[in-house]
């Protein structure tokens, strides 16, 4: 997106991990700006109110109210913000409803990180057509810049709800945790627990630097990488 304008992100989700990580995440693809990040539905009309905003990725499951409220409002309002949906919703006439209202995309809980920058480019490449369609072809590869493939999963052997737990651990412990101090916190192994954060530092989402001071080889220590807000 050289030379195009940045596409301003707001980020709507209860959870604080999740929501940290769907604002680092978005941040890390070319062209999007993430300007800021609401837990509840009344802080995102907050936000809407004094931000301006061309996507919002937007959590269902908000404590004071659905995602889809939330999006009819805005709707009712005037205001004509893109919407891709995080969530782990399945229900199918949910999605139909969200695609009436004006979401774009769907991206189910847990995801990678390449599942969520494969939705935001297609998005990006939808959102920069311009101009006249000269016939329907044209107007076919517009829309097939929204249509993804199938989304990336995590890598073999690794769970959502596992990664989800070693992530929140990893996010409160301050000082930093070691692979058995995670591993001894969620109740896995040594090893799997370095598994889990060796993923999260490949995504970028943690930081590994060894810890000395002890006698014999150092052990590896990581720290919850903070997205700077």
């Amino acid at each position: 997106m050289s030379g195009a304008q940045e596409i301003r992100v707001l980020v709507v989700e209860d959870d604080p991990v999740a929501a940290d990580a769907h604002a680092l995440y978005a941040g890390r693809v070319e062209g999007f700006r993430v300007v800021g990040v609401a837990h509840s539905r009344a802080a995102a009309v907050r936000l809407l109110d004094r931000l301006p905003v061309d996507l919002i990725l937007l959590d269902l499951y908000l404590p004071d109210g659905h995602g889809l409220a939330l999006l009819r409002a805005l709707r009712a309002a005037g205001h004509g913000a893109d919407v891709i949906a995080v969530t782990s919703a399945r229900d199918l006439a949910v999605v139909r409803e969200g695609v009436s209202l004006g979401v774009v995309q769907y991206v189910l809980k847990p995801f990678a990180f390449a599942t969520l920058r494969d939705r935001l480019v297609r998005y990006a490449e939808f959102r920069g057509a311009a101009g006249e369609a000269s016939g329907q072809d044209e107007v076919d590869r517009a829309l097939a810049a929204l249509r993804a493939p199938r989304p990336a999963t995590l890598p073999k052997g690794l769970s959502g709800p596992t990664l989800e737990a070693v992530t929140r651990t990893l996010r409160e412990a301050r000082e930093g945790l070691t692979a058995a101090e995670a591993g001894g916190a969620v109740g896995i192994s040594r090893i799997t627990a370095r598994r889990y954060l060796e993923h999260l530092v490949t995504e970028g989402r943690a930081l590994r630097a060894p810890q000395y001071g002890q006698i014999g080889r150092p052990e590896l220590q990581y720290r919850w990488r903070e997205s700077g807000r």
